[in-house]
Parts: structure tokens; C-alpha cells; sequence
């Protein structure tokens, strides 16, 4: 089993023709909806509120085939993500945050030990940024790496927290890390002046065995060992990227359950690093192809790649 940490939300999306839409969304809420949608057993370890938008979000995830076993409910106000989308379909956010549900993952709602079927720990997004939330999973990382793998989606957010704390938080779970998937534009944060080349050679350098960076309509790139292989991406009708980065992740991670390589220790050659990539850009693909954070399933995936 996979365990999703982090937050869920409510994205209110403004698109250009001036309509909005209110659709559940979280960069780790749609990595959990999209592991499952994909077969990989999945459970969501984040915090909910009792309003109507924390029970579709709950919905959401139970009706994907996540897990909610180790998810908590409380008083507080879903966590808002206010989304204006360009004439290109790219997304910019702003979050509305104080007092709400998704920050109030506190130490106390930490399982005691998590059972010998879960394989592997995901997190990233808010989930590193805002408080509670942000300690308890870096505790809950530190705790864990040794005996499970952790899969980093850092998808920075700035301005919510002080950066030079934020850069430190994301470089000391980097460290905890077997697996790091990033954008170009969080390493270009984390590395200035680095491409995004360079900048996975200086994450490898820390330990970290496998590392993916997503490069939007460019595809994408993986170095592992001594692999280093760029992919490009399947060309769609964009809709908008919501969500994108997310599928993507979520791809590669269940590729790697499929083919039983989640393992701290991973070795893939150079075709299974390949088709990893081909996978997760898919994932993408079809995610960006329609409105809001809406992940394929498992047998899209086996459709399009049948086309």
C-alpha cells in the first residue's frame, strides 16, 4: 500500500472566459485519487473538515478506492486553493488557509507504526509548507525512511511560508528521499542558476536513487545510477494543467508497483527507467486533456497506449 500525506482542498478554479468552478483538489488529495484510479492500494493520511466540501472530498477519495482509515475529520473550514487559468490552460494559485482543516495535521494523529504492507510514503505541495501540517510530516519521514520509501513531490509554493525555512524543510526531506519527482520550475527554485540537468545530478548527490523532472510539453527526464533519459510527452488538446504534475507522479509511482520496484534500494535499466517515463507522461497527458484535476483510470491508460 501507498500512503498519500498531506492536503485536500477545494480549488476554486477562475477560468479566462470568466466562469468558475469549485472542484476538490490538493496536490496530494489528487496523487491519492489518481494511485488508486491506477490499481495501486492507496490510503489518504491528512485531515478533513465536517462541512459540505470536507465530505466531497471524502467522497471523492472513497469513491476512487482510497483508503480513509487513517484520515481525520474535524471543525475546521476546508482549506480554499483560489485557481486563475490562462488562455494556455496554465494555472496560478492563491490559498486561503488560516484556520482551516488541511494545515491542522498535528503530531498527535501520527499513526504509532504503519503495517508491513505499506511499501511506500508520499508527500509534497502544503504538506512541506504550512504548519502543523509540515512538522508532523517531516518527523513522520524522518521515522520512516529507513524502513520504507519516500517519494518527494516538492511542486513549491512560495509566499505562504518564510523561504529560506521552506528551502531548508524541502533539501531536508530530499535527503530522507529514494524517490524525487520535480517540475523544471522547483528545481529552478531550489537550484538557481542550474538547469534542471545539473540541478538532478546535486539531488543524486544526496542519496537520492531516482529522480524525475517534469518539463510541461516537453516531456520529461529521468536520472537513475548512471541513466540519464529524457521522454517526450503525448501530444493532447490542453485543456488546462490542473492536476497534471499529480497524474504524472502518481503514474510513475504505480509503474514502479506494477513492475515491484518500489524499493529503497531501486535499479531499473535503461528500457524500465523508459517506459517509467513514457507511463507517467501519459498520465499527464490525459489529465491536461480535460477541466480540473481529473486523473485517468487504469484502463484509459491501457487504451491510449493501445493508440
Amino acid at each position: 500500500m501507498i500512503v498519500v500525506c498531506g492536503e485536500a482542498l477545494i480549488d476554486m478554479v477562475h477560468n479566462e472566459d470568466g466562469t468558475q468552478l469549485a472542484a476538490p483538489g490538493g496536490g496530494p488529495f489528487n496523487t491519492a485519487r489518481a494511485l488508486a484510479r491506477l490499481g495501486v492500494p492507496t490510503a489518504f493520511f491528512g485531515r478533513l473538515s465536517k462541512d459540505a466540501f470536507g465530505q466531497e472530498l471524502s467522497h471523492r477519495l472513497a469513491a476512487d478506492g482510497v483508503s480513509l482509515d487513517l484520515t481525520s475529520v474535524g471543525p475546521e473550514p476546508t482549506t480554499i486553493a483560489v485557481a486563475d487559468v490562462d488562455p494556455e490552460g496554465l494555472a496560478e494559485y492563491e490559498f486561503l488557509v488560516q484556520g482551516t482543516s488541511a494545515p491542522n495535521l498535528t503530531r498527535d494523529l501520527v499513526p504509532e507504526h504503519f503495517g508491513p504492507d505499506v511499501t511506500a510514503l508520499h508527500l509534497g505541495t502544503l504538506g512541506l509548507v504550512l504548519e502543523p501540517m509540515a512538522s508532523t510530516l517531516v518527523e513522520l519521514v524522518h521515522r520512516e525512511h529507513d524502513q520504507r520509501v519516500i517519494m518527494l513531490d516538492p511542486n513549491i509554493r512560495t509566499g505562504i511560508a518564510p523561504d529560506a525555512e521552506y528551502r531548508e524543510r524541502v533539501f531536508d526531506v530530499i535527503s530522507q528521499s529514494a524517490i524525487v519527482k520535480a517540475s523544471d520550475s522547483d528545481l529552478a527554485w531550489l537550484y538557481p542558476g542550474d538547469d534542471h540537468e545539473r540541478a538532478a545530478e546535486r539531488i543524486l548527490d544526496r542519496g537520492v536513487a531516482l529522480v524525475v523532472v517534469t518539463l510541461g510539453a516537453r516531456g520529461a527526464f529521468g536520472a537513475h545510477r548512471d541513466l540519464r533519459i529524457r521522454v517526450d510527452a503525448p501530444q493532447v488538446e490542453v485543456v488546462d494543467t490542473i492536476g497534471a504534475g499529480d497524474a504524472f507522479g502518481a503514474a510513475l509511482l504505480a509503474w514502479l508497483h506494477d513492475h515491484q520496484a518500489v524499493s529503497r534500494d531501486i535499479n531499473l535499466e535503461s528500457d524500465e527507467l523508459q517506459s517509467a517515463l513514457e507511463f507517467a507522461c501519459l498520465g499527464a497527458a490525459l489529465t491536461c486533456a480535460r477541466e480540473g484535476a481529473d486523473p485517468p483510470w487504469k484502463w484509459e491508460m491501457a487504451a491510449a497506449a493501445r493508440t
